[in-house]
C-alpha cells in the first residue's frame, strides 16, 4: 500500500495565505462563489482519490507497464477503473466551459487538483493530462463545427486526447517535419506519417481517442512555417456524435523508457487517417 499524503496543509497556505485566493476569487467574474468552503470540499476530495485510488496503483503500473497487441495497447491492471471514477466524480471538465458539459471553475482548481493526482501517480495522470491539452487547442483554435463534434466527449472524459509532434528526426526542432496532408476535397484531410514518443498514444481506458497532429499541406514553406494542425480520430465520429469506423491510425509499438511504465508512450502510424484542420494551414504552431 502507497504512504502518499497529500500536502493539503501547505496547498491551502498558499492558497489562503500567500495568494488571498478569497479575494483573488472575488474579483473574477463568475467566480465570486468559490469560497473557502468550496475550495476545502474539492481539494479533500482530490485527495481522498489520490491517495486511495490512484497512489496504490503507481508501483503496479511500474512493475507491469502498458502491454501492445496488435488489436491495441493495455494498461496496467486498476488504471481502467481508476479513470472511469475519475469520470464519475466529474474531474475532467472541472475548468471547462459550461456549453460543454464542463464546470467552469478556474484553472487555479485544477491546478491543484492536478498536482496531487500527478504526484500520488504521475504516469497515471498523463492520460488526463494530455486530453487537457487536446481540449484547450480546440477551445482556443478549433471551428464550432469541431468543438461540438469533439469537446463534449473530451470534457465528460469519455474520449482522452494526445499532442502528436515529434517524429524520429525532429524533436526540439519541428521545422524538419516530415509528417503530410493532403486535402481530399470534401473539408477532410488524409494524414501520413509517423509520430514517435507519444504519450497516452493508444489505451484501453476510452472509446475514442482524439489526436492533435502537426503535418504539412503539399507546397508548404519550409521549417515551422509551414506547419499545419489537425485533429485525428481514433475512430471516425458518426453524424450523431458516436463512434463509428476504425481511422487508419494505430499503434506501431511501445517506447522503452526507465520509468513511467504505466503510461504508454507510442510510435503512431498514420496511414491516410482522416483528419480536419484546426485553425489557418501553415500556422500550426502559432
Amino acid at each position: 500500500m502507497s504512504s502518499y499524503k497529500a500536502p493539503l496543509r501547505d496547498i491551502r497556505f498558499v492558497c489562503n495565505e500567500l495568494f488571498e485566493a478569497d479575494k483573488h476569487y472575488q474579483a473574477i467574474a463568475g467566480a465570486e462563489e468559490i469560497n473557502l468552503e468550496l475550495r476545502d470540499a474539492i481539494l479533500e476530495e482530490a485527495a481522498k482519490f489520490s491517495e486511495q485510488t490512484l497512489a496504490p496503483l503507481r508501483r503496479v503500473g511500474d512493475e507491469e507497464g502498458c502491454q501492445w497487441q496488435e488489436s491495441g495497447v493495455t494498461t496496467p491492471s486498476g488504471f481502467s477503473d481508476a479513470y472511469q471514477k475519475f469520470i464519475d466524480g466529474g474531474w475532467p471538465g472541472l475548468s471547462m466551459p459550461e456549453e460543454y458539459g464542463g464546470q467552469d471553475l478556474p484553472v487555479s482548481i485544477e491546478l491543484m487538483v492536478s498536482e496531487m493526482t500527478s504526484q500520488a501517480n504521475h504516469a497515471w495522470s498523463m492520460y488526463p493530462g494530455l486530453s487537457a491539452g487536446c481540449r484547450a487547442t480546440l477551445i482556443a483554435h478549433g471551428t464550432e463545427e469541431l468543438k461540438q463534434t469533439y469537446l463534449h466527449k473530451l470534457v465528460s472524459g469519455q474520449w482522452t486526447g494526445t499532442m502528436c509532434l515529434t517524429e524520429s528526426q525532429c524533436g526540439s526542432d519541428l521545422g524538419f517535419l516530415r509528417a503530410k496532408a493532403e486535402d481530399n476535397g470534401d473539408g477532410s484531410y488524409s494524414i501520413t506519417g509517423t509520430k514517435i514518443f507519444i504519450s497516452s498514444g493508444d489505451h484501453d481506458m476510452a472509446e475514442n481517442i482524439i489526436h492533435v497532429v502537426l503535418a504539412r499541406l503539399p507546397g508548404a514553406p519550409e521549417g515551422t512555417r509551414g506547419i499545419s494542425l489537425f485533429i485525428v480520430p481514433k475512430f471516425n465520429v458518426t453524424e450523431q456524435g458516436d463512434c463509428g469506423e476504425r481511422n487508419t491510425v494505430n499503434c506501431g509499438s511501445l517506447e522503452h523508457k526507465m520509468g513511467i511504465h504505466g503510461n504508454a508512450t507510442c510510435v503512431m502510424n498514420f496511414d491516410g487517417a482522416r483528419g480536419y484542420l484546426i485553425g489557418e494551414p501553415n500556422k500550426g504552431l502559432k
